[in-house]
């Protein structure tokens, strides 16, 4: 919902600020006060290109902000989250316009560029009588409003559905069909380096192993001169070892354990560091006499770790890696191999996913034929009730069973209408008159009613050329359409203000050097006031003030505060 305008040196409006609420809201006033300045501002604010002229002369800029209620709103608050523009349930839009013809952009404070501000802005706004925001003129919004009249939606949802089965089938398919085309010369490449990696046969952990023992092969001398040296401390020295010194250590202990008990200790541990010493001793004896000198098998560990190393570096894997490398070859291999049989079946799929799509198509393009039948009869009876005694709309549904599949359907949709008997209907984006486009868009939106309107729905020169009963008739169905959707509407004529909940006036004020407009809610008494001048001219009369009241009574049920 809007919720608030606020309009600063437009044109001849210097600053004007509206609050606005649900339901119907009118903007009256006399001719040339500014009425339609407003909804050219909220134009602007939505995106409209704008020049110099739009700026009130003597000011350095024009600046528009639209603040919108986002409750109820999925897709504009899923759109402002997308684009990270999102400030909880609210959304405010900001333009200004220097006075030397250049604009700026804001959502929620951040700039924006003109097309990011109408593509936010068709989610939010519907502008009637002007093409610029003309929804109806554009093909989704008119299949939306067909679809809306179907007896059965899961017509459109299956065809969605289908549509998405085959897109992914198809993808499925033509990444098989991607990897076949190079599949052969792959295949070449995986089996030379898998027969490569069978026929050296690396095995997990085995370049660990290998580095340890070409560092024992290499260093075997120096490591027998060191263990035989350290064998020789611990036991075997000529001139006395660690083993003696510890042993002769332990029985002199042990003779002077009657004299003092407390060298019992000291003595055990000397005990159990002699036998330490003696496994140690017998350890070394054992490494020492294991120990060989093999340089031939120094050379063949060499040999084997350097093959190990430049296969993993042809690879880009490391050593240790190779086993899990060639487990992943053959894999690859097999699935190559196995391509062909699963291309077969993906085109199968395909082929069946594409019938499947076109059956639900044809059905929904049925539905839809017989959906545009009726609502094309009743688009008609209201317009020619709004003041259109010839009018004529037609929902035309070009199925096409051989059309590219797309996720809403083979039918083209388009509404035509004419507004002049003899006329042949014509697409509604051409339709040339604004007030008789209004009426037109009015007559759809009241037909559509189980489809979900544009949240904010603006009405200028909806009253244009008509008058009298027909007035009061575009009157009621502003209202009737104002119970599902905001919707602003500027008038000229007091039967189609009567029916409002909230009635706005705009007056053009001149001390006979600069003009501004103002903009005032009216209360009851305000309102009826109004509608008489509406209905009096230049004298208002006590008559003329009964008949205000009479008609704010006989106004459609919520049309009075």
């Amino acid at each position: 919902m809007l919720t608030s305008v606020s309009v600063r040196n437009f044109a001849i409006i210097d600053q004007v600020s509206l609050e606005l609420g649900p339901g119907l809201t009118v903007l009256t006033g006399e001719t040339g006060a500014g009425k339609s300045i407003l909804v050219d501002a909220l134009g602007l604010v939505l995106g409209d290109r704008a020049d110099a002229g739009a700026v009130r002369h003597g000011a350095e800029r024009a600046e528009i902000t639209a603040t919108f209620e986002l409750a109820g709103l999925p897709e504009a608050a899923a759109w402002l989250e997308e684009h990270e523009l999102d400030a909880d349930d609210e959304c405010v839009l900001r333009r200004v316009i220097g006075a030397e013809g250049r604009s700026r952009a804001w959502i929620n404070g951040a700039p924006a560029t003109l097309q990011t501000l109408r593509e936010l802005g068709e989610m939010l706004v519907d502008i009637h009588g002007q093409h610029e925001h003309q929804s109806l003129g554009r093909a989704a919004a008119q299949r939306e409003l067909l679809d809306a009249r179907l007896p059965d939606s899961r017509l459109v949802t299956a065809v969605r559905d289908a549509w998405q089965a085959w897109r992914d089938a198809k993808e499925e398919r033509d990444r098989l069909r991607g990897a076949a085309r190079d599949r052969e010369q792959r295949l070449d490449l995986l089996r030379y380096q898998h027969r490569e990696l069978e026929a050296f046969a690396p095995e997990a952990g085995e370049a660990g192993g290998l580095e340890t023992e070409y560092s024992r092969l290499a260093n075997a001398g120096r490591l027998a001169e060191g263990a035989g040296g350290a064998l020789e401390l611990v036991y075997e020295g000529e001139h006395g070892s660690a083993h003696g010194a510890v042993s002769r250590a332990a029985e002199m202990l042990a003779t002077l354990l009657r004299l003092d008990p407390r060298l019992a200790a000291p003595q055990r541990l000397l005990a159990e560091a002699e036998i330490q010493l003696s496994e140690a001793a017998a350890e070394l004896r054992s490494y020492v006499g294991d120990l060989e000198m093999d340089p031939a098998r120094l050379d063949a560990v060499q040999e084997r770790l350097e093959g190990l190393k430049s296969l993993a570096h042809k690879h880009q894997v490391e050593a240790d890696e190779l086993p899990a490398r060639r487990d992943a070859l053959e894999r690859e291999i097999e699935e190559l191999e196995q391509a062909e049989v699963r291309l077969g079946r993906a085109d199968a799929q395909v082929a069946a996913a594409e019938q499947a799509y076109r059956r639900a198509a044809a059905a929904l393009g049925a539905a839809r034929s017989a959906a545009a039948g009726s609502f094309s009869a009743q688009v008609t009876a209201l317009m020619q009730q709004l003041g259109m005694p010839g009018g004529r709309f037609m929902v035309a549904v070009a199925h096409d069973p051989q059309g590219a599949c797309q996720p809403q359907g083979l039918d083209d949709i388009e509404f035509r209408v004419t507004a002049n008997p003899g006329q042949p209907p014509a697409p509604v984006a051409r339709v040339a008159s604004g007030g008789e486009l209004s009426r037109i868009s009015l007559a759809i939106q009241v037909a559509a009613k189980t489809a979900r309107p544009i949240p904010v729905m603006v009405f200028d020169e909806v009253d244009s050329g008509v008058g009298g009963g027909v007035a009061e008739i575009v009157g009621r169905r502003l209202a009737e359409l104002g119970a599902r959707a905001q919707v602003l509407c500027v008038t000229h004529l007091p039967q189609v203000a009567s029916q409002a909940q909230h009635h706005l006036r705009v007056a053009k004020l001149t001390d006979g050097e600069t003009t501004r407009t103002t903009l005032k809610a009216l209360t009851e008494a305000e309102k009826v006031e109004e509608l008489a001048r509406m209905l009096g001219g230049v004298e208002i009369t006590g008559t003329t003030r009964a008949h205000a009241r009479e008609m704010r009574k006989r106004a459609a049920p919520g049309g009075a505060d």
